[in-house]
């Protein structure tokens, strides 16, 4: 009988061991170099010159708040890609693929964004057709009836779901049905656009003025030459667009839209809160982060892993330039719906009453601070991170205040943050199936 555990003739595999684990130590957010174009528009470049690649975006406040007719921003966005007053969709898409570049369009509620990624080499090639895109658009009338036409298709299958009939309840209930964060797209909307109102729109918004760049990459004096020369020349004309949020003072009640034939119900949760100018949102984005922000949160280990009531929840706090909105998410059967509210508003009443466990805390600091090291990987996500920044009019140190309020936060805090924001009676229930 052989005792040896190696068996003659075979090297021993070498025993392997995971690495070490260490605490984020140090996140630093690279700041950008900001010049002004010969008409003012500023750019924020990062320059990294070991890169080939280039990422030059263009964002313009014009987004729902900029709206006169319900939808036009949105039209517009996805329009002026699909032909200038010299060159066709099909011609615009196969010049930028032949180059090896890609467009795409980042856009939100309050903004329009474009990004074009390239190699440093083709920006001679790229830049020009980017802006004339941008500064020419021909709004076809065949492409805009395409326009409409997919976007109608894409509704009507999305108002057979629940989860998109709840999201865009609750979105309606919390800012109110005429504001820009609250109205749903319908039928009509999409049948009221004209070529006149997205020229009008683009005409309003699309300007010098209203607009800012991001360089990112290799971005040398080639590159800012070209800027300057198809983004600076043209006369700083237009308005920076005001809003002020008006939202509808609610008493927040359940509310259940019946959806006949379905397995599953919907369920939605959710409260009006702020933007990321308000000086709690730090504090809320690590209470959000507790509660049901990742995966080993709290309401995903009560509701998925103790009681097996759904196969995933979240809670998301969303923050928009004007204003903001906590929610919590989830599907459960029809059946458990009861079962599911009760546990989420447990979970809530939990947070309002017992600090949290420094372990736990330590946890979500570690996920925390490792999201924003991975946000800060390489020129193309730092941009992103000073992108948002910038557009949302916040001093570059918020992110280090971010950071801080990450490291220091105490469970005395958070407790105090859950009694203010997870109160039940604050909270909309909405719930489709």
């Amino acid at each position: 009988m052989m005792t040896n555990s190696v068996i003659p003739g075979r090297k021993r595999t070498p025993k392997r061991l995971a690495p070490a684990i260490h605490p984020v130590s140090r996140l630093v957010l690279p700041l950008p170099q900001v010049i002004r174009l010969d008409n003012g528009v500023p750019v924020y470049v990062l320059d990294f010159p070991g890169q080939e690649i280039l990422k030059v975006e263009a964002v313009y406040r014009a987004g729902r708040p900029e709206e006169t007719k319900r939808l036009v921003s949105r039209a517009v966005a996805r329009l002026v890609r699909e032909g200038t007053r010299s060159r066709a969709g099909a011609e615009i898409a196969e010049h930028i693929d032949f180059y090896g570049g890609s467009l795409s369009i980042p856009t939100n509620l309050d903004t329009a964004g474009f990004s074009l990624f390239s190699l440093h080499k083709y920006a001679r090639e790229l830049l020009p057709v980017f802006a004339e895109i941008l500064h020419e658009p021909a709004f076809p009338a065949d492409e805009l009836e395409t326009f409409r036409r997919n976007n109608l298709q894409e509704l009507l299958i999305d108002l057979d779901k629940e989860e998109i009939l709840a999201y865009r309840k609750i979105t309606e209930l919390i800012f109110g049905s005429d504001h820009p964060y609250g109205y749903n797209s319908t039928p009509e909307d999409y049948a009221a656009l004209t070529r006149e109102y997205l020229e009008d729109y683009f005409s309003k918004w699309y300007t010098p003025a209203n607009c800012q760049l991001f360089a990112s990459g290799r971005v040398d004096d080639v590159v800012l030459a070209l800027l300057n020369r198809h983004f600076g020349h043209a006369p700083a004309r237009g308005n920076v667009p005001t809003f002020l949020s008006n939202v509808p003072d609610y008493q927040p009640e359940r509310v259940h839209i019946p959806h006949p034939g379905s397995l599953q119900t919907a369920i939605k949760i959710g409260r009006r809160l702020f933007s990321r100018h308000h000086p709690d949102y730090n504090g809320v984005y690590v209470l959000n982060t507790i509660l049901g922000g990742y995966f080993g949160s709290r309401l995903m280990m009560n509701i998925r892993e103790k009681r097996g009531l759904t196969y995933n929840i979240y809670s998301t706090a969303d923050s928009m330039l004007h204003d903001g909105y906590f929610y919590i998410a989830t599907e459960v059967h029809t059946g458990k719906v009861p079962a599911a509210l009760k546990q989420i508003f447990v979970e809530m009443k939990n947070l309002c009453d017992v600090p949290v466990p420094e372990k736990e805390l330590d946890m979500v600091r570690n996920y925390l601070l490792g999201m924003l090291l991975n946000g800060l990987d390489g020129p193309l996500n730092i941009s992103d991170v000073v992108k948002t920044l910038v557009t949302e009019d916040l001093p570059f140190d918020t992110f280090d205040a971010l950071v801080h309020t990450i490291r220091t936060i105490t469970p005395g805090q958070i407790q105090d943050l859950a009694r203010r924001y997870l109160q039940p009676g604050d909270f909309w229930v909405v719930t489709v199936g």
